[in-house]
């Protein structure tokens, strides 16, 4: 398997769309701006769904399903909301097609078969499911409402590229219904430390928690937390959000509850997401010129054993060995793979499990057999080393964590050389260009100045830091009055 990668430093964009394709994660479909993604890639997705839906549940939230159509009258009903999605909009007008009367090999829309009511293909679905939300909820005695959906979801992107920006993406989304308000953003905070954690914990991503000024906010929300990333070519990705939507949408679909001492109010509400972007994430984060690099906490599998043998008499002994090296690895909760195929030669498939960013590798060929030793090869160092078969179980368990622990680190040291505080507007804009990352900058709060850097740099306001504390400074664009420091970047 040949990889001939573009090199990241020649083509970071074109690295990036051959290393998706070569490493069999993803592909794009017959259909416009939408992707198929391949078992490979599929099994990695399973393995976040997996871990962020014990997380869910862990927090009393439980999984439901709404439907994939939103009624153009439910769609309009929170003003901002619609607002905002209205240009992605992909809507059914008809429900049948037929024969064209002047060619019969051909369908056409079927002009008696118009819909009543247009139908929303959801962008985002808390039209419908507040709409579902009032027939839920009458009394305290209902809430909170903590409910989370695994789906797909359809935003019509003009320029789309695979898992960062498809026009259909997969997603999880959650909608929850509180009492009060204190509630409703402690749940809004909580799902956004749930999301931090996700990523540094077992995609290796270190993130920076923050919140959206109110022109890059979800529509609709009176509040959005978020988790910024910094990808290897120093652009931020947006990797996930949690907005407290305040009343807004409780009042747009009339969701009220009645309270211990018998008032009808109207709900406090969130909603919250991740979608396959983390799969963007996670390849520009650790990937390198020679592949994929996974964590192996996300790997589909964690080791793979390749046999090196000349004749039928050398593989049987061989995979004697390596069949009780499976069984103990099994044992110990690590996912293995013993590639046995006689179709490939082994140099193919360590180019091939190179590639695909398996976190560890081992090669047994005879004179292993005799020294009863194997070969161990890291990707994500790239080293090897000769270990006794009898060690090999316990020096494996060890070094998956180990594996772990350094991509965090790695990714790590390189987003905070890459968070540089600048003073001003010309420092400002060589930094971006020279170094990028984050440009940690004074800025005065309004949507003017924002609106105008972005214009000059196509450096976006990525969050205001959780962590930053108040400190007095002067706009690096406007010399206006500042109360804190926020992080500009040019993202994805």
């Amino acid at each position: 398997m040949g990889k001939n990668l573009t090199k990241r430093s020649e083509d970071y964009s074109k690295w990036y769309n051959e290393l998706v394709i070569k490493a069999d994660l993803a592909e794009n479909s017959a259909v416009r701006g939408c992707m198929v993604i391949k078992p490979y890639g599929y099994a990695i997705w399973e393995k976040m769904q997996a871990e962020l839906d014990r997380m869910f549940k862990e927090t009393g939230h439980e999984n439901a399903y709404f439907p994939l159509f939103v009624p153009k009258s439910l769609f309009e009903a929170e003003e901002k909301n619609a607002e905002g999605f209205a240009k992605e909009c992909a809507v059914v007008t008809h429900y049948r097609l037929k024969t064209d009367p002047e060619d019969s090999s051909k369908l056409i829309v079927d002009p008696n078969a118009k819909l009543e009511e247009e139908l929303i293909v959801r962008p985002t679905s808390e039209a419908i499911i507040w709409n579902t939300y009032r027939g839920w909820i009458q009394s305290y005695r209902d809430l909170p409402l903590l409910i989370n959906q695994w789906a797909n979801v359809v935003r019509w992107e003009m320029r789309t590229r695979l898992f960062l920006r498809t026009a259909e993406f997969l997603w999880q989304e959650g909608h929850t219904a509180h009492a009060t308000k204190k509630e409703a953003l402690a749940e809004a905070e909580q799902m956004n430390d749930i999301y931090a954690e996700f990523a540094e914990n077992f995609l290796a991503v270190p993130v920076i928690k923050g919140i959206k000024t109110e022109s890059e906010r979800f529509a609709g929300a009176d509040e959005t937390y978020c988790i910024e990333a910094l990808m290897q070519d120093g652009k931020a990705l947006q990797a996930g959000t949690s907005h407290f939507l305040g009343q807004n949408f409780a009042k747009a679909f009339d969701v009220k509850f009645t309270t211990n001492e018998g008032k009808q109010e109207y709900v406090w509400a969130t909603s919250w997401g991740v979608s396959t972007r983390l799969m963007g994430a996670l390849i520009m984060t650790h990937s390198d010129d020679q592949g994929l690099v996974l964590p192996p906490n996300l790997a589909p599998f964690q080791v793979v054993i390749v046999p090196i043998y000349k004749g039928q008499e050398q593989l049987e002994a061989i995979s004697q060995v390596a069949n009780e090296i499976v069984s103990d690895l099994k044992l110990h909760g690590v996912t293995v793979k013993y590639d046995n195929r006689d179709t490939h030669k082994p140099g193919w498939k360590f180019n091939e499990y190179e590639l695909k960013g398996v976190p560890l590798r081992i090669g047994i060929g005879p004179k292993d057999l005799e020294k009863r030793t194997v070969e161990l090869a890291r990707r994500d160092t790239l080293t090897k080393e000769f270990i006794a078969k009898d060690n090999v179980v316990e020096k494996i368990v060890d070094l998956l964590k180990e594996i772990q622990d350094n991509l965090y680190k790695k990714a790590k040291d390189y987003r905070d050389t890459h968070i540089t505080e600048v003073n001003d507007f010309k420092t400002f804009k060589e930094m971006l260009d020279t170094k990028g990352g984050f440009i940690s900058a004074h800025w005065d709060g309004t949507i003017a100045t924002e609106d105008k850097i972005k214009e000059l740099t196509k450096a976006t306001i990525r969050c205001i830091p959780m962590s930053s504390t108040q400190e007095a400074g002067t706009c690096v664009f406007s010399g206006a009055k500042s109360k804190r420091r926020v992080l500009f970047a040019k993202a994805y």
